[in-house]
């Protein structure tokens, strides 16, 4: 079974359990600190993988960061995959539970990247934009890509929308080398 499959299982898993015991809101908060702790710092996530690392140093790893600072739910959770011995994948089933999150409450998360940043105007009109198609809450995050030259790229999930100067540029070219042809 592959990690995201199994990820998910346990996400599932935990998902439910908070929400069995009212929980939900405050381990998603956990959760996604866990998940900045783990991307703020690489190494954590290199200790959880790494197979010569026992469980009982990686939970005594994770207690020192998260006692006291989550849910004490979440920390047993912490030490029951540690002891299974599948500590590689907190990480994914962290990012599944937040997937999994979403999906329940309808929460969309959109990305758009422009070749400026956007007025707080424009963000609000893809915002709607995104909220009349979805019908759900969105997040839409925003990067900066120069190589754009103008316009922007909208995603949706795995849907796309391209409005950018440089992909009309790339269509242009090849309709243009078509004809030549």
């Amino acid at each position: 079974m592959s990690e995201i499959q199994v990820a998910s299982r346990y996400a599932k898993s935990l998902i439910d359990l908070a929400q069995e015991q009212n929980a939900l809101e405050k381990v998603r908060e956990d959760i996604e600190l866990f998940i900045k702790v783990c991307k703020d710092n690489p190494l954590l996530k290199a200790v959880l993988r790494n197979p010569i690392i026992g469980p009982e140093k990686k939970r005594a790893i994770l207690d020192e960061l998260f006692s006291g600072k989550v849910h004490k739910m979440l920390l047993s959770y912490f030490n029951i995959v540690v002891n299974k011995g599948r500590a590689e994948i907190l990480y994914a089933t962290a990012l599944e539970f937040v997937n999994n999150y979403n999906t329940r409450k309808n929460i969309v998360k959109a990305t758009v990247s422009s070749a400026s940043p956007l007025s707080e105007k424009n963000k609000r009109e893809l915002e709607n934009l995104v909220k009349n198609v979805t019908k759900g809450e969105v997040i839409l995050e925003t990067k900066v890509d120069p190589d754009l030259i103008g316009g922007y790229v909208l995603k949706v999930g795995d849907r796309q929308f391209d409005a950018s100067i440089s992909n009309s540029l790339k269509k242009l070219k090849k309709e243009f080398n078509s004809q030549i042809s």
